[in-house]
């Protein structure tokens, strides 16, 4: 019952809702995976619900407490436009992971890739096999080129969508090299060797950059979190001992 008054509540929303809105949430959704039965339509309705459930839930404990109306009222907007964000933040989060699992197995990914092509499979089936190996989102994007490949679609303009379809960089200049590559007849291999070890590379270095930030991040906490603590713990009793001997002679 919930998802067909979702539906309809969507496509009485979509005609008042802004179009860079809907373009931004076909984009993020495009970037989460596509979740099954979600669209913009019902992305937009989700957020009207929750926005109108937390304001009417946030006005009705404000009545109960007491509050004056015009703190009710102020309340349930708050409570109102936070409900209206969290549909947001929960489909960017979703995104940013799914984005992040790509771009973890891109690397091995293009290494399988590399090693069949290099062995002799064409570079349809070596991408079937990849895409059978590698678990995760990655695994599904390259799936989904090969069923969009055998619907009649080019292989460059089914790498183009994948590019289209991911932020990863890494995984854009993977695209543009293919398609380059089906362009002017380059041979596959190579390119599958070349890009295999730069993404490497990148992803290393990725990681040690990660690296060099956790002392700045971990300094923050040592100093409001775990230094205090110490401080009571060492200082605390000689403190006592000495307001013991200042002040109870």
């Amino acid at each position: 019952v919930a998802i067909p008054a979702l539906r309809r509540v969507g496509r009485a929303a979509r005609r008042f809702t802004p179009v860079r809105m809907l373009e931004r949430l076909t984009t993020d959704l495009a970037y989460a995976g596509e979740p099954a039965g979600w669209d913009a339509e019902r992305m937009v309705a989700t957020k009207i619900a929750t926005s109108a459930g937390l304001g009417l839930l946030a006005l009705a404990f404000a009545l109960l407490a007491g509050l004056t109306p015009i703190k009710s009222i102020i309340g349930a907007v708050l409570f109102a436009a936070m409900g209206f964000v969290i549909p947001d933040v929960i489909l960017t989060s979703k995104a940013n992971q799914r984005q992040e699992g790509i771009r973890f197995a891109l690397a091995d990914a293009l290494d399988i890739l590399s090693i069949t092509v290099e062995a002799g499979l064409a570079f349809d089936a070596a991408l079937a096999k990849v895409s059978q190996e590698t678990r995760g989102p990655l695994g599904e994007e390259f799936q989904r080129v090969l069923q969009e490949m055998q619907l009649g679609k080019s292989r460059s303009d089914a790498f183009r969508d994948l590019a289209e379809r991911s932020t990863v960089a890494e995984l854009k200049s993977f695209v543009l090299a293919m398609v380059q590559a089906d362009i002017f007849g380059i041979a596959v291999s190579g390119i599958l060797s070349v890009q295999a070890k730069e993404i490497r590379l990148k992803r290393r270095q990725s990681a040690e950059e990660r690296a060099q930030k956790v002392p700045v991040k971990i300094l923050f906490p040592l100093i409001f979190c775990i230094f205090p603590a110490m401080f009571v713990v060492l200082v605390g009793p000689a403190v006592i001992e000495i307001y013991r001997t200042l002040f109870h002679q």
